[in-house]
């Protein structure tokens, strides 16, 4: 066993500062070892989440060293030993004590969503998709909601006022997850565009360097998503082949005006 120096972020938003406490740490240990030898023998008020300690649950994200992690799954041999370990708490959530923050808006950004919509059974009663089709989502449905790539995304954790107008990467994936599933019947791509808010994403892809169930998060989901609005909202072939048909009329003069003083 080797004696470590966990430094902690303790208090609450506003009033709180880094603690250091010394544990030892065995071979094999990993951030969230230390941090629950800290809570058992020096600190038994420290307030961290977790649960499956498996990264499974996503409970026990925190920013280790400076990047968001999970604490289960980040070995404590990644860090040099005659140097502080540093666990700060996720900087885009409301803080509520030491490790814990509010991600309770996540949840809300769920409701929001429209959900599965099956298309009509064939004429045998049965709805069938291929192997292609099914993996093609597949890889969306590994998120274990552990909100690191909302943590990083610098559209949300450095404009706290855009939480109202993008949902984020992890809302990006399930929009993604819905409309490429094979049986779904829905079109969101308004959706995307006026409530979600996937024009706010400039494809930095931080979201999908830092998640732990290593999702192409750019660029299997945001980036088809980006394209289908494009096709729908912003293709000139298709805006004039709508016109010819009659599913975008001409504006009259006097809305051309008022369009043009509102903006």
């Amino acid at each position: 066993m080797a004696l470590r120096t966990i430094r902690i972020f303790r208090g609450t938003a506003g009033n709180g500062t880094f603690v250091d406490y010394q544990v030892e740490v065995e071979e094999g240990n990993v951030v969230l070892d230390a941090v629950l030898k800290v809570q058992a023998q020096l600190a038994p008020d420290l307030a961290v989440r977790w649960n499956c300690k498996a990264g499974k649950c996503g409970s026990c994200s925190a920013e280790i060293n400076g990047l968001p992690r999970l604490m289960c799954m980040t070995r404590m041999t990644l860090f040099p030993p005659d140097r502080p370990v540093t666990i700060a708490p996720l900087k885009a959530f409301p803080l509520i004590k030491d490790l814990v923050t509010d991600v309770s808006i996540n949840y809300h950004i769920a409701r929001q969503i429209p959900p599965l919509r099956l298309r009509p059974p064939g004429p045998d009663g049965i709805r069938r998709m291929t192997m292609d089709d099914i993996e093609r989502a597949r890889e969306f449905r590994q998120c274990i909601e552990c909100f690191l790539c909302q943590n990083v995304c610098h559209v949300l954790r450095d404009h706290p006022e855009n939480w109202a107008l993008f949902f984020g990467p992890r809302w990006m994936v399930r929009l993604a997850e819905l409309e490429m599933h094979p049986l779904d019947d829905d079109d969101r791509r308004n959706f995307l565009k006026e409530k979600a808010g996937v024009g706010y994403c400039n494809i930095t892809k931080c979201c999908t360097e830092v998640c732990p169930a290593e999702i192409r998060i750019t660029d299997n989901a945001i980036i088809p998503l980006k394209e289908r609005v494009a096709d729908l909202h912003y293709d000139p072939f298709r805006w004039l082949l709508d016109r010819l048909r009659g599913k975008r009329p001409i504006p009259r003069p006097e809305e051309r005006v008022e369009k043009a003083a509102a903006s």
